[in-house]
């Protein structure tokens, strides 16, 4: 039997790497469709690559370009919210969630909803509809599969039948390029300079991220969905190496760990080929070269983030769409040179402070009128630091 993959965001890091891993899992894997941005030239190339039957681009700008890279190759061609929606719909069996921030909402929403089986690397649909989504991926009879290395490296020492015994998830940090430096210094530091991850090969926005620790903030609200937990059993330890992926501990004292090198590629393979394990081509770690492993709590002064992602489940509500929305427009106007990287902080929490009241979500709807709302706050919040 083929399993069939629809990969939404195909262009990026983990989409690349997903194609990769298909590759190397061999015969018993195909590629129905595949979907990505601007990135014409790699995009129709996958497509070939992979023998697709539908390619998308969600710049329908761009969809003419699409469409002559790929004449004569028998290819179907798509471009916009239509085109993702019908990437989404096809047969395939599973649907590799990497498309960045809520523009990957709808897709996987909808493939969730037809029973397909979900490897999740979009953080925003858990961030900011986690009780719907998770709800339609119940209802729909498919699988959620966590892609992120954390929570991959969660889902894998997580043993269900001792989940009467789970006390914490302890999910790890790098610290990102300035897990060293002060406030002072973080101040003018520049988009270019955040993107340097020290341990992954990453797309901006998520390098940023990364930086901020907004990353991990998010990861934080990811886990209390994916796991059904309280906000109070969500641990981060700063673990530079990057070797331990994350963490769980039992009532009983004990620690499991999931280890191996910096390669998304290992979290890829296992969740495209759950319950197995897949024989892969990545690194092996070498303890003897090992010359240590060190822990630090994460410094929430300096990475305000962490505190945000507590208050965000604390409070409830769609406060998870509304930090996830202010952040995006504030992660944007770093990149482009309007605000520091300390105003991200700043700004996405100010945010969340006047949007305190919103209730919980009884659909998508309410789920991007409060993204809609964050971010038009955030602009306004951005335009008045702007103006002084």
């Amino acid at each position: 039997m083929t399993n069939r993959i629809t990969i939404l965001g195909s262009t990026g890091s983990i989409g690349v790497s997903t194609i990769d891993v298909i590759g190397q899992l061999g015969d018993g894997y195909a590629v129905d469709a595949l979907s990505g941005n601007g990135n014409i030239e790699l995009l129709a190339s996958q497509a070939r690559q992979v023998r697709a039957r539908l390619a998308v681009t969600a710049d329908e700008s761009r969809y003419q370009d699409l469409k002559q890279a790929l004449s004569g190759t028998g290819i179907e061609t798509a471009a916009g919210r239509s085109g993702l929606a019908e990437a989404a719909a096809g047969d395939s069996s599973w649907v590799m969630a990497a498309i960045v921030g809520t523009a990957g909402l709808a897709p996987t929403l909808a493939a969730a909803k037809r029973g397909a089986n979900i490897a999740l690397a979009n953080k925003e649909c858990l961030v900011s509809a986690g009780d719907l989504f998770v709800k339609a991926v119940r209802d729909g009879g498919g699988a959620l599969l966590p892609v992120d290395s954390e929570h991959n490296a969660v889902f894998q020492v997580l043993q269900e039948n001792h989940r009467h015994a789970l006390e914490r998830i302890i999910l790890t940090a790098s610290g990102g390029p300035f897990r060293t430096w002060t406030r002072e210094q973080m101040a003018n530091v520049t988009a270019a300079t955040a993107r340097a991850h020290p341990n992954w090969s990453m797309g901006l926005k998520i390098s940023i991220d990364s930086a901020s620790l907004f990353n991990k903030a998010l990861e934080m609200i990811e886990a209390k969905h994916l796991f059904d937990v309280r906000p109070g059993q969500i641990e981060v330890i700063v673990h530079p190496q990057s070797i331990i992926h994350s963490m769980v501990g039992y009532a009983d004292g004990s620690v499991l760990a999931q280890l191996g090198c910096p390669d998304m590629r290992t979290a890829i393979g296992y969740a495209l080929s759950y319950p197995s394990r897949p024989v892969l081509n990545v690194e092996r770690l070498d303890f003897a070269k090992l010359s240590r492993l060190d822990f630090e709590a994460p410094d929430e002064e300096r990475f305000p983030a962490i505190r945000l992602a507590r208050l965000a489940m604390g409070r409830g509500g769609l406060q998870g769409a509304v930090l996830n929305g202010a952040k995006e427009v504030a992660l944007d106007a770093f990149i482009e040179g309007r605000i520091g990287f300390l105003d991200m902080a700043d700004i996405t929490e100010a945010v969340m402070d006047r949007l305190v009241g919103l209730a919980g979500a009884s659909s998508m709807e309410d789920v991007f009128a409060a993204d809609e709302e964050a971010r038009r706050l955030a602009n306004g919040l951005i335009g008045t630091s702007a103006a002084a």
